[in-house]
């Protein structure tokens, strides 16, 4: 069956394009920061306070993006963010100073922090519709996003060195792409709440209508325990992948001396390993459950690094970094899965929370290598995550789907 035909095949590929056009327009204008600099004439504790700027801005949407799921739902919200990331690019291709420069990327983050929770949660809208994983392979296109970016810059600015082209030319691509998308993307209400929530607003509107009889009005609610275990696994999940991104170079480099040429291995081992792993986690996640997934492949990643660590060694601690690649390649995916069967706040505090541990992370294990040595520093990424796996202990996962039964219409 063709995928025009399929529409689960459909939607899979239509909200594919909202992850990899994620990864694509991130990569795009991190690519160009030399060029930002040298336009700007940035210091590098500028550039550092740029890049920050993002991380911070997506952080602190989880108000706002929380208030625009209820109102327009992930359809329109993923729509709406995806093109704002093309007007993005094309501010910064103009933008004169530094001052609006800052402006413009915690703008970025914000749409940012939008996209990620309505493209996760038309995801997990997916798998929940037609009972299949799939989330896992749509994290995957992230990475061929910004693997496409990257060649496409390269190619850019082997022509010409000016941003306008280059981002012009990103934009109109990522408007090409979402509005090929769109049709496919899942239909949901502005008002799509969990089943927990549906019975709490049940409740407030039967106390209004025994009232004055007005329209209930939705009330703010602390976290429930359980969107708390959710939030400290993507935490210390996207502490230990952002940390490993960023430090497993200099950890080469430095404490197990590998040369020039093989430093750089580290982040290839990495980022191939949680590529491939999330090509094939789906099938895992079929066959033996999300909780067993996260609980095993988080284990196993801090195992791995804490065994390197402790042998030290080029060979050994590239077994390490893969064994991070592997194990916590689906944290992520199973954790917006559980999260979204909670409701869109819950997933809302889960994705600020992850993008909190992505941009502090790297910044603390920095900290407690200064303060100790960059071993340490790593040892902490191993502690990070096997506290992931304590915390999965606390999850209530969805079951497996494998048996799940296909429906099949009945003959005459």
């Amino acid at each position: 069956m063709s995928p025009s035909r399929d529409p689960f095949r459909r939607s899979q590929l239509a909200i594919g394009a909202l992850f990899f056009a994620l990864g694509f327009q991130y990569a795009t204008w991190v690519s160009r920061v030399p060029a930002l600099k040298a336009r700007l004439d940035l210091g590098e504790a500028q550039i550092g306070l740029l890049l920050m700027t993002c991380g911070i801005g997506a952080a602190v949407s989880f108000p706002l993006v929380a208030v625009l799921m209820r109102r327009f739902g992930s359809r329109l919200l993923s729509v709406l963010s995806a093109l704002a990331l093309g007007v993005v690019l094309l501010a910064l291709s103009v933008v004169p100073n530094y001052p609006l420069t800052l402006l413009v990327l915690f703008c970025d983050g914000v749409a940012v922090g939008c996209l990620n929770v309505a493209m996760n949660a038309q995801g997990a809208a997916l798998e929940a519709r037609f009972e299949r994983t799939t989330m896992s392979r749509l994290h995957a296109t992230f990475s061929a996003g910004s693997l496409l970016a990257a060649l496409l810059a390269s190619g850019v600015n082997a022509f010409t060195g000016t941003l306008a082209v280059h981002f012009g030319l990103a934009a109109v691509l990522l408007a090409v792409l979402v509005s090929a998308a769109r049709p496919g993307l899942l239909a949901d209400g502005p008002a799509e709440t969990a089943p927990e929530e549906a019975a709490a607003e049940q409740g407030a509107a039967g106390e209004g209508a025994a009232g004055e009889g007005k329209k209930p009005r939705r009330r703010f609610a602390l976290p429930v325990a359980a969107t708390l275990w959710m939030g400290l696994a993507m935490v210390f999940g996207t502490v230990t992948e952002g940390a490993m991104n960023d430090w497993s170079a200099l950890y080469l480099k430095d404490v197990v001396h590998a040369g020039a040429g093989l430093a750089p291995l580290g982040i290839a081992v990495v980022s191939v390993m949680m590529v491939c792993a999330r090509i094939f986690a789906d099938g895992w996640r079929t066959r033996f459950g999300d909780g067993r997934i996260v609980r095993t492949g988080s284990l196993l990643g801090g195992l791995g690094l804490a065994l390197a660590l402790l042998v030290g060694g080029v060979v050994p601690t590239l077994l390490g970094f893969a064994c991070v690649g592997l194990g916590v390649a689906a944290v992520t995916p199973c954790v917006y899965v559980a999260a979204a069967r909670q409701g869109s706040d819950a997933l809302s505090l889960v994705a600020a929370m992850g993008t909190t541990g992505l941009l502090a992370g790297p910044a603390v294990i920095g900290f407690i290598a200064g303060g100790t040595s960059l071993v340490w520093g790593m040892a902490a990424v191993a502690a990070s995550a096997a506290v992931v796996s304590l915390c999965a202990t606390r999850i209530s996962w969805p079951q497996p789907q494998a048996a799940a039964p296909r429906l099949v219409p009945e003959a005459g």
